[in-house]
């Protein structure tokens, strides 16, 4: 084996994990795809000659890629943070991909994300690969150029953050299920209590339609204005099918047999406390869909 063919072997070893580690300092598969290519990118450039552990050397430089992409990310974004949905893990309800299985290993949903968009970048960073990872503070230090001591308080202030702020979801998948579906059977009806029954009273709604004009971006907190948004539930609710997002029991929307929205609950105490959906079609065609039923072929579409 030669050497390029050992580095490339090692590489696929770490894949899995680098992809994992991106996706949740970035919240978008397709950009987490991107990281991990340019670590394999400076890889080839630099070889590992005086590398004692390659997957820890390989982690920080994926680490330093999204720390640049946050930082940029930062710098030039104009669209309200709390209407920013990050882009989902979809799957079906009953055939879960092995890898998608591995990325979402320690069930990462997409309100946990939301939080993490919250977030100075450095302290995602810190708080992603220490809490997520395991990995020490001395070697994250060097990654956002700070001392281990202020990396460990980088961290600190994150967590808090997000234990503060994060919804920790119900265990049970298949009471997760019932909620969800009774949420769904009460939009097709157009039932409000029904709706009431099924929401927690501090309910937040975040809805990302991206750029295009006329959309459905908003941010609604408290289950009667939640309810007031009945128009949009029903005509989402009215062609939506089952699908596990990021792990967790959600619901797609099609229309003409293309995909239209994304839809992720969290659901706490057998009540939905936030609902999160992805309608931005430029996001929506990026995403790496599983297909649903055999044949379908689902794709981002012009809303109806």
């Amino acid at each position: 084996m030669t050497d390029a063919q050992w580095l490339a072997e090692q590489f696929e070893q770490n894949r899995g994990h680098l992809r994992a580690v991106a996706y949740r300092m970035l919240g978008s598969l397709s950009e987490a795809d991107d990281a991990v290519q340019e670590a394999w990118l400076r890889l080839g450039r630099s070889g590992a000659d005086g590398v004692e552990n390659l997957g820890g050397w390989l982690t920080t430089i994926v680490g330093r890629v999204c720390l640049d992409q946050l930082r940029m990310r930062k710098a030039r974004r104009e669209d309200p943070l709390d209407t920013h949905v990050p882009e989902p893990i979809v799957s079906s309800p009953d055939r879960v991909d092995p890898e998608q299985e591995a990325l979402l290993a320690d069930s990462v949903g997409l309100a946990l994300l939301v939080v993490l968009e919250t977030l100075a970048p450095a302290e995602r960073l810190a708080f992603v690969l220490h809490d997520m990872f395991a990995m020490p503070f001395d070697e994250i230090a060097p990654v956002v150029d700070r001392t281990p001591a202020a990396t460990r308080q980088l961290a600190s202030r994150a967590r808090r953050r997000v234990r503060g702020t994060a919804p920790a979801p119900d265990t049970d998948l298949t009471r997760q299920r019932e909620v969800v579906d009774a949420f769904l059977a009460a939009s097709r009806g157009g039932d409000f209590d029904a709706l009431l029954a099924v929401l927690d009273p501090d309910v937040v709604l975040r809805a990302d339609a991206g750029a295009a004009p006329g959309g459905i971006s908003k941010l609604v907190r408290g289950a009667r204005p939640v309810v007031e948004q009945a128009l949009l539930f029903s005509r989402l609710a009215l062609s939506a099918r089952p699908a596990l997002v990021n792990g967790a029991p959600g619901a797609v929307t099609v229309h003409n047999g293309r995909l239209f929205s994304v839809m992720d609950f969290t659901v706490a105490h057998g009540r939905i406390v936030e609902i999160n959906i992805l309608a931005d079609l430029a996001r929506l065609r990026r995403l790496e869909l599983t297909i649903l039923d055999e044949g379908d072929d689902l794709e981002a579409t012009d809303r109806p």
